[in-house]
């Protein structure tokens, strides 16, 4: 009988007890932050829902925030960026608080004391930039944190900003995290060419042989059940946190039906349905022949479809792109996503 609490969440937006880290990337993104002349002023993570973008971004914060020449601040996508910022930097920054007390009337941003013999700031860009150029004077920097990124018209005006003030050679980062489609909205937005540059790094699946020796140190299952687990995830770090908690939960050694059962529920009510509604009836039409094998040859998905080669061409773009499949095996298209098949075969019985 296992002791204590489950160490495994299926819950999204917070870091488990038992985790996987993407060690290489967290140390690769804290050394460019960390460098004496940053060639990277911004980072994008990306992925799909479930892929470990949050608990990546949570361990750089985490980090860093133990660093007291860094000043780490959360953004919600959805709010006024630029404002939020200036708020948040007066509320939690003591310095910051009295340099505005001081100098600045914010008040029209809702923000400080009311200073009579200084005329209210017209631009919350021109408050930010008299902030941040405070802060350089501390030889402190900011880092901004804005997860689940989606393009707004305040992400747009503050992107906007923030190539102005990383012109200026202030001491401003940003790292953003969201889905491909979200960040590529962005991207593709005129006027934010830096944005477009900035480092994208992808969550690419986990090592299936650390969550083998994870599920073996934690589940204490065999090597063989640890193995046949850790593969059945495919690297997806959502469902490494799914097996994980359906396994402690059972407390045995073997992968039951139930377990299969629960882990296929959890899949498809946090990631796979709403992934699916977002498909083309094209692309789900593709799917429902493509989730047939782990591997399929184009050439059989083509006979089995009675489609050409260029009939096939857009929906695999597309599919790839949501990372669904992989075509990267010349010839080939292999299955992303674990127990997918399940899924749509789900649908299909409905």
């Amino acid at each position: 009988m296992k002791k204590g609490k489950n160490p495994y969440s299926i819950s999204f937006g917070r870091i488990p007890a038992r985790f996987i880290s993407r060690d290489v990337t967290v140390i690769d993104i804290l050394d460019a932050l960390n460098a004496d002349e940053p060639t990277e002023m911004a980072f994008k993570l990306t992925g799909i829902r479930g892929a470990g973008k949050t608990v990546t971004l949570s361990e750089i914060e985490r980090e860093l925030r133990d660093d007291d020449s860094w000043i780490v601040v959360d953004l919600k996508s959805g709010g006024e960026i630029t404002n939020d910022l200036v708020s948040e930097l007066y509320s939690r920054e003591d310095f910051i608080t009295k340099y505005v007390d001081a100098n600045l009337n914010l008040s029209a941003f809702g923000i400080g004391l009311k200073v009579s013999k200084k005329s209210p700031v017209s631009s919350i860009d021109v408050a930010l930039r008299n902030l941040i150029e405070e802060i350089a004077k501390k030889k402190k920097k900011i880092l901004v944190v804005i997860d689940e990124l989606r393009k707004t018209d305040a992400i747009v005006d503050f992107i906007q900003t923030f190539q102005i003030l990383i012109r200026a050679d202030l001491p401003i980062y940003l790292i953003v995290a969201g889905l491909y489609k979200d960040i590529e909205s962005v991207e593709n937005t005129d006027g934010l060419t830096f944005f477009l540059r900035a480092e994208s790094i992808e969550m690419t699946p986990l090592s299936t042989g650390i969550i083998r020796e994870d599920y073996r140190q934690t589940l204490g299952l065999p090597y063989e059940t640890a193995e046949k687990l850790a593969n059945m995830t495919k690297g997806y770090a959502f469902a490494y946190q799914v097996f994980g908690k359906y396994m402690w939960d059972a407390d045995g050694d073997e992968i039951s039906d139930l377990v299969l059962a629960q882990v296929d529920n959890a899949l498809a009510a946090k990631v796979y349905n709403k992934l699916w509604s977002e498909l083309s009836e094209t692309e789900k039409w593709y799917m429902s022949f493509i989730v047939r094998k782990e591997k399929m040859p184009v050439s059989e998905l083509l006979e089995l479809t009675k489609k050409t080669h260029s009939d096939w061409s857009r929906p695999r773009q597309k599919l790839k792109e949501k990372r669904i499949i992989d075509t990267s095996d010349r010839g080939e298209i292999r299955l992303l996503l674990p127990r997918f098949k399940e899924f749509v075969d789900g649908l299909n019985a409905l």
